[in-house]
C-alpha cells in the first residue's frame, strides 16, 4: 500500500535501529476529572504520523519536553505552519 509508507531520509535512525519521533503540533486541549484531581491533557501530532494517530499527552510532561510547541506569537505559527508544510 503506497499510502503506507514512511520516507526515512530525515529520521535518524540509532545503532539499536530505535528513533525519537518529533512533535510538530498541539492539536487539542483537555482536562481529564478525577475524584480528587484534574490532569491536563493535549493532543500532539507528531512528525512522520497522520492526523488520525495523533496522541494524548500530559501538558506537563509536554511543556517539560518540548516548551517551543507552547510558546505563542507570530514566530511560532510561522514555525508550525513550516513544519505542517514539509509533511
Amino acid at each position: 500500500e503506497p499510502s503506507l509508507i514512511i520516507s526515512t531520509e530525515n529520521i535518524e535512525i540509532k545503532d539499536n535501529l530505535s528513533y525519537e519521533e518529533i512533535p510538530v503540533q498541539i492539536l487539542d486541549h483537555q482536562v481529564c476529572k478525577f475524584r480528587k484531581k484534574e490532569v491536563a491533557l493535549v493532543k500532539v501530532l507528531w512528525r512522520n504520523l497522520f492526523v488520525e494517530e495523533a496522541t494524548w499527552e500530559t501538558e506537563e510532561y509536554m511543556k517539560k519536553r518540548y516548551p517551543h510547541l507552547f510558546e505563542f506569537g507570530e514566530n511560532a505559527d510561522k514555525c508550525t505552519n513550516s513544519l505542517l508544510s514539509a509533511l
